[in-house]
């Protein structure tokens, strides 16, 4: 199952793809991209975005250098 949370205040995306893994550990893989895998196996458990409302586009290539995909279509409507 995928969770989808977004804080509008803090304009933070973040997506998971399974439960939090128990030993994790988070990069920062670009500025104000966050991404946790799970220690032992290395799974992606979650992606984090700040600022997200000005880089929606940048979900989609973050997702797809992970090799992940969203059964669904996000946006920011103006």
């Amino acid at each position: 199952m995928i969770y989808i949370y977004y804080d509008e205040e803090a304009d933070f995306l973040e997506v998971s793809f399974e439960e939090p893994a128990k030993s994790g550990t988070t990069e920062e893989i670009e500025e104000g991209v966050f991404v946790t895998r799970d220690i032992d196996s290395q799974r992606v458990s979650n992606v984090g975005i700040l600022s997200f409302k000005k880089r929606v586009e940048l979900l989609k290539r973050v997702l797809a250098t992970l090799n992940k995909r969203l059964p669904i279509e996000i946006s920011i409507s103006k």
